[in-house]
């Protein structure tokens, strides 16, 4: 018998209505469409415009849209873990009501925050959860409201982020197929280039943080691109060297949809054909911690059983890493 690995069962996702396309923020800020989708392959973003709803909303929609296709149990489902950079409150765990939102009332849930790292680190915790036997069935979603840290007249931040949400189920698997290997990193160097000055511990929010405009987004993005560019190009090589993968062996590389450059740069280290390539920024531009499962909800119908995927991205703080994953199931 082979030993259990943690495979992806059931895929769901959500993004919200309302489109905010190049032209729009043409009329918003000092920039231009070309000027947007030469520099970083995005057309338009979803935006969460409702009053009062925030990420929960989202995840909870993503959520509900897995169960809806997989016919799951919610009870039955033993771990939420939201990924999110934006949960709806400090301390309250959002995942938690999100769980109970959901049906899972013999769950237990938490928040984990790495940036646009989150999901690929919430990949790595829910297989290890698996693993152990603990547990059978754990909900991943990765979901961000980017929307409320941002300042729109701020047009080096604001073309790039969007909202959405997206989810995968975790279930114990016996045939070798699911999670492979992963290869995580993080380098606190990165802290002061991709951040929030102010809400925290360090700098709690006052009139005067509020004033400065310190609770939205600073991306200082020349760094954070030179960064991003060599160290998702690494890991992506890495773990196709440490598992012996030619491009042959590799049916898609699911790479965080930060920018298209980045993409293809980490495309080009590992020689994969574009037709290998999960690509949505177009449609959906950044969505931080929801960006790769929304590549698994827009190309679920093409993956097949036992094809070869390989994760990558790359965050803020610095966080980054690569992941290699079986397919498990024929849509």
């Amino acid at each position: 018998m082979s030993k259990l690995k943690a495979a992806i069962t059931a895929v769901g996702a959500y993004v919200p209505d309302f489109i905010l396309t190049n032209k729009m923020l043409e009329e918003m800020v000092d920039t231009n469409d070309e000027w947007i989708t030469t520099r970083t392959g995005i057309k338009q973003r979803h935006i969460l415009k409702e009053e009062g709803k925030g990420t929960s909303f989202m995840a909870i929609k993503a959520a509900q849209e897995l169960l809806q296709k997989s016919g799951a149990d919610p009870k039955e489902i033993d771990m939420v873990i939201v990924a999110t950079a934006t949960p709806d409150l400090p301390v309250a765990a959002t995942a938690a009501y999100v769980a109970s939102e959901v049906g899972a009332v013999n769950a237990f849930a938490y928040d984990l925050q790495a940036a646009c790292s989150s999901f690929l680190y919430g990949m790595s915790t829910a297989s290890s959860y698996i693993e152990s036997g603990r547990y059978k069935k754990i909900l991943l979603i990765g979901a961000d409201k980017m929307s409320s840290i941002l300042d729109y007249t701020d047009r080096t931040t604001c073309i790039i982020f969007g909202d959405g949400a997206g989810a995968v189920l975790f279930e114990p698997n016996e045939e070798g197929l699911g999670l492979q290997d992963e290869y995580l990193r993080s380098d606190g160097i990165g802290r002061e280039f991709l951040k929030i000055d102010a809400g925290g511990s360090v700098l709690p929010a006052s009139l005067e943080t509020v004033k400065n405009k310190q609770h939205f987004v600073f991306q200082d993005g020349r760094t954070v691109f030179k960064y991003a560019v060599s160290n998702m190009a690494d890991v992506a090589e890495k773990m196709m060297d440490r598992n012996n993968l030619t491009k042959e062996d590799v049916q898609w590389l699911v790479p965080h949809q930060a920018n298209m450059r980045i993409i293809q740069a980490t495309a080009n280290r590992v020689d994969l054909d574009p037709s290998k390539v999960m690509i949505n920024i177009q449609n959906y531009g950044n969505t931080t911690s929801a960006t790769l499962p929304l590549l698994l909800s827009d190309y679920e119908t093409q993956l097949k059983k036992g094809d070869n995927l390989i994760f990558a991205a790359f965050g803020g703080g610095f966080t980054w890493g690569s992941i290699y994953l079986k397919w498990a199931y024929n849509s």
